[in-house]
This record gives structure tokens, C-alpha cells and sequence, in this order.
């Protein structure tokens, strides 16, 4: 997939970004929970043909971050 294009693609319910699987030829929006896929080299836009995203997909994947990282440091603070 083209990274220009790529760059360019919003989430079309909340204008966020989105991560582009590989693997599974998809382009993921983890604050709405949705995948729209990507066929023929094209990616499907449309919401009604996006797939939901169970719960593990959701969890944000940053190498090197934890979620109780951040709450340490407000303890600290």
C-alpha cells in the first residue's frame, strides 16, 4: 500500500488515524473499534463494510509502554 496514500486516510466516523495491517489487508482505527478492509488494493471506506474489532485488538500495541507506566508517574508527581 502506498505510504502517500496511507498518510492521507482517516477514520470516516472520527477522523482519526489509522494503522494499516498488513497481514491481514486492513486499515484499523483503534478509537472506534473498526477495520475496513482493503481489497483489490483499494481501501473500503464505508463503515457498514468495516469489520468490528474484539477487545485484545482494541489494546494499544507501542512497543516499550504499559499502562501503569503513566500511573506511576502521576503518582509521583
Amino acid at each position: 500500500m502506498d505510504k502517500e496514500l496511507l498518510a492521507m486516510l482517516v477514520c470516516p466516523l472520527c477522523n482519526g488515524k489509522l494503522k494499516y495491517d498488513r497481514d491481514a489487508q486492513e486499515l484499523r482505527c483503534h478509537y472506534d473499534g473498526l477495520a475496513y478492509p482493503i481489497k483489490e488494493g483499494i481501501p473500503v471506506m464505508l463503515p457498514e463494510e468495516a469489520r468490528v474489532m474484539d477487545a485484545d485488538e482494541k489494546l494499544p500495541t507501542s512497543p516499550g509502554r504499559s499502562p501503569g507506566r503513566s500511573q506511576e508517574r502521576l503518582g509521583d508527581a
